[in-house]
């Protein structure tokens, strides 16, 4: 397994994240199927060499190593255990990883049923942003059976720098649920301070310049903060998928009874964003709102 003559990998998803992701793999010399709902999102993958297939089916006959990265916990639950689903055709001993930020209750399905199968299954979700993808700098949080890991590891290295095996499946899941748990109130304070900044007369970027490097430092604000102040708002991380991570974190913690009142307040902040039309910008367009809101105070 890992070897770049003879292992096939599929890869499923290929929008902001999965395109470089995929695009890494195709460097290594790995051959690499790829499908998408939308195919026209996968066409620079294969005029850079990647293979098309039509269905999720035709990925899972042909591939050794199947990876996903799409967009909600339904879309996992169908490409994995629907009627034409991966774990209805991949071959035994096929492995399959999941790095989709997810449901850590349907990763542990998942982990499942692939056994029962034969089939070794690893929740993989990830954290870096469209920078991460594209420098294969992502941190990857994995759940599953460490011989499993260790096997997949060099694949994952391809994408990402850190990488951990948290736990059994479903722990790298619940891992990603503290990370967005942790963004969630960070991205909140980011944007206040850069609409801090620009109400006080601050040249923001200046600003920006001393403190990332000291005790309010976050990766958010060295890499969202500039372009909040450049106007930029396209999607590195889209609002409707952080607001699905918010949800799932939020159902998750009150399974175990915990209260996340910045989780909670994070997440209407980026509803009210959505409802405003804005779920397909990035992350940082939280800025727009509270700067907006700044005005109407005054």
């Amino acid at each position: 397994m890992c070897n770049t003559k003879t292992t096939v990998i599929g890869f499923i998803g290929t929008g902001v994240m999965g395109k470089s992701m995929a695009g890494h793999l195709i460097k290594a010399g790995y051959k690499v199927l790829v499908y998408n709902r939308t195919p026209a999102r996968a066409q620079g993958l294969i005029d850079n060499g990647a293979i098309w297939k039509e269905t999720v089916s035709e990925i899972s006959l042909e591939s050794d190593v199947i990876i996903t990265m799409v967009g909600y916990p339904q879309d996992v639950k169908e490409i994995y255990l629907g009627e034409e689903g991966i774990l209805h055709y991949a071959k035994e001993e096929t492995y399959v990883i999941d790095m989709t930020t997810s449901s850590p209750i349907l990763a542990r399905e998942i982990h499942e049923k692939a056994s029962q199968k034969n089939i070794h299954a690893l929740d993989a979700p990830v954290s870096g942003g469209d920078v991460g993808a594209q420098k294969a700098t992502l941190a990857i949080m994995v759940g599953g059976n460490k011989k499993d890991f260790d096997t997949m590891k060099p694949i994952l290295e391809l994408m990402g720098t850190n990488i951990v095996l948290q736990g059994e499946a479903g722990s790298g899941q619940h891992t990603k649920m503290c990370n967005q748990i942790a963004i969630a109130s960070n991205m909140i304070g980011v944007c206040e301070a850069m609409v801090y900044a620009k109400q006080a007369g601050l040249n923001q970027n200046t600003v920006l310049q001393s403190i990332e490097t000291g005790a309010a430092g976050s990766w958010s604000l060295s890499n969202l903060a500039p372009r909040m102040i450049k106007g930029d708002f396209e999607p590195g991380f889209y609002i409707k998928h952080f607001i699905k991570d918010m949800g799932i974190a939020l159902e998750s913690a009150e399974e175990m009874k915990l209260s996340t009142p910045g989780l909670k307040l994070a997440k209407s902040l980026y509803d009210n964003l959505a409802n405003e039309g804005a779920q397909n910008s990035g992350t940082q367009a939280l800025y727009k709102l509270l700067d907006k809101q700044l005005l109407h105070l005054s």
